[in-house]
């Protein structure tokens, strides 16, 4: 079992993965588990909105799954019966808005606002090693990339996830997969610190630009790495070769959540004050509706909603429109 179903559920307080981690603070980090878990747990209003459709489906488990194409494949259609495959269809619409994917499960098609794949296919030329590696995954949201890690076996991914929209909706997925590589909790970058030299490797993508203060978050990653360790590093950025960052007056392509939005030189500065090193910007790109876009799963307002209409160069607040940056560093 991956995830308590209630607080009566004697899984509740089973934190295997904390056995990996004999660096981590595991005193504090089990009651900070226990706490949220617990709290998560509570017949609250709120919660019920994911968490209902995650236990409408909790008894059915999916023979076959695919992890190594573009599409995450959890179980297939002929699996199911026509009622269970409607069950899983109306849990995974309460899930919605899906901002990560594609998925299929038990071949019903889920076309996510970002089609992270792209993403993924830039990252894996340059991933190090993953076999038998205990790997973190910050601000996983519902476990796109953790199942595209599992063909390169990994011994632990460790998903932090604060939002328990996302939380319910991994838990749910991997409780049809099975994967028990696969961990997810409702931790947030700044619980890092009860993990001191703890992961071979750390993906932090698409976190940096929402952190009031995204040195101090660097500071967290660098620490939480093992010696040797390698961070994948993947952020919003602004377009010019000078070492600045932008931030904006209150939002910027209309998400307020975000604070400081660097170029790819100050991001690598960044990275060099906050003690990495072997440094190295390998992609970078601007973003466009081909990759972030309205769909039937995720229906709100997207990309094409928060440029100028007149100038795709500028955001609608006119501020320069984002690019993506890529970065590869080691813990000396």
């Amino acid at each position: 079992m991956t995830f308590p179903f209630d607080q009566n559920d004697p899984h509740l307080e089973s934190i295997p993965f904390l056995d990996l981690l004999p660096l981590a603070r595991r005193d504090r980090l089990r009651a900070l588990i226990l706490e949220k878990r617990r709290w998560v747990s509570r017949p609250k209003k709120g919660f019920l909105r994911y968490r209902e459709p995650m236990l409408a489906i909790s008894h059915l488990r999916a023979i076959h799954c695919d992890f190594t194409g573009d599409v995450v494949r959890i179980g297939r259609r002929d699996e199911i019966s026509g009622r269970e495959r409607e069950q899983v269809r109306q849990a995974m619409r309460g899930f919605m808005p899906w901002r990560k994917g594609p998925f299929s499960v038990f071949g019903i098609d889920i076309d996510a606002e970002w089609r992270s794949e792209r993403k993924w296919n830039r990252l894996v030329p340059e991933l190090p090693d993953l076999e038998g590696r205990i790997i973190a995954d910050i601000g996983c949201n519902n476990g796109y990339y953790m199942f595209r890690m599992v063909p390169h076996r990994p011994g632990l991914v460790l998903g932090f996830e604060p939002y328990v929209q996302h939380y319910h909706t991994f838990h749910a997925l991997n409780r049809l997969a099975g994967q028990s590589e696969l961990a997810l909790e409702l931790l947030g970058i700044e619980h890092l610190e009860f993990f001191p030299d703890c992961f071979d490797v750390i993906f932090c993508l698409g976190i940096l630009y929402h952190r009031p203060s995204p040195v101090q978050a660097l500071r967290s990653l660098h620490a939480a790495l093992r010696p040797g360790g390698t961070a994948i590093i993947e952020s919003q950025a602004i377009p010019g070769d000078a070492p600045v960052a932008l931030f904006p007056a209150r939002t910027y392509a209309k998400v307020p959540g975000t604070w400081f939005v660097p170029t790819a030189a100050c991001l690598e500065n960044w990275l060099g004050r906050t003690g990495f090193t072997d440094i190295r910007c390998f992609c970078r790109h601007p973003m466009s509706s081909l990759e972030q876009r309205r769909t039937d799963w995720m229906p709100f307002e997207s990309y094409q909603d928060f440029i100028d209409k007149q100038n795709p160069e500028l955001t609608i607040e006119g501020y320069p429109a984002p690019w993506r940056v890529f970065f590869k560093a080691t813990k000396k």
